[in-house]
């Protein structure tokens, strides 16, 4: 008996900054994960998958991963992709700087 499909979205590294990107429903990488394509369907998220690896020149490490619908769009389900998209822990850099910029908190 297989595993009923859990929602997921398309994530990557972008190839140049090497920042935590998703793939949007409109094709634009974000760094943002909910701007993400909650993807409901198993054989949608291959095609967007597929899609994901061919833009080699833009992106590496193109995965699925699990994600959840949240009020303000797709929310991550596991730790490690939490931790992903708050960015870069070392210091305020990225995601972090902007936060910081825009909010005065981290």
């Amino acid at each position: 008996m297989s595993r009923r499909f859990t929602p997921k979205i398309v994530t990557a590294n972008a190839l140049v900054e090497g920042d935590v990107v998703y793939l949007t429903a409109d094709d634009r990488w974000s760094r943002h994960h909910a701007e993400a394509e909650l993807i409901e369907d198993e054989a949608h998220g291959q095609i967007r998958l597929i899609h994901a690896e061919a833009q080699q020149a833009l992106v590496v490490g193109a995965c699925l991963a699990e994600a959840r619908p949240g009020p303000n769009g797709p929310e991550p389900v596991h730790f490690r992709d939490a931790f992903r998209a708050r960015g870069p822990s070392n210091y305020p850099h990225g995601k972090q700087a902007a936060g910081i910029r825009e909010t005065g908190n981290v």
